[in-house]
């Protein structure tokens, strides 16, 4: 909700230095307040965990990760509310550290963290699981 209040913010700023606005000024604020506040909810309310034969589809709004199983190494628990798929979600959440992964590791927080890793042990044998 910061975020969406700064963003709000610094896009309506301007207004309060004109007397008299044009209507294609003020769509233009609107616009880049709506549009990088609609991308931020889309992905904060949208997060999806599938588990597929061969991969873990990581989704949140327009940001996808396919994590493949057997490129997964390990598992660990994380407190970083600033990274991952859940900038807006608990701060119980899991890293799951993989070999092709872009920044080594996708941080998520699934509901039911404990099921999650289960499931997640049973396709994936040879991970290593640290709390």
């Amino acid at each position: 909700m910061i975020v969406i209040l700064l963003l709000g913010l610094a896009s309506f700023w301007p207004l309060f230095f004109f007397t008299k606005t044009d209507w294609y000024p003020f769509l233009v604020l609107l616009c880049t307040f709506l549009i990088p506040t609609g991308i931020i909810l889309w992905s904060a309310f949208s997060i999806k965990y599938i588990f597929n034969q061969d991969f873990l589809l990581v989704q949140g709004g327009p940001f996808k990760s396919r994590i493949i199983y057997e490129e997964v190494t390990k598992v660990t628990s994380s407190n970083d509310i600033f990274s991952g798929y859940r900038i807006l979600s608990s701060r119980d959440a899991i890293e799951i550290y993989s070999k092709k992964s872009f920044w080594g590791s996708v941080t998520i927080s699934p509901v039911c963290k404990s099921e999650f890793i289960d499931e997640l042990k049973k396709r994936c044998p040879n991970m290593q699981i640290r709390e």
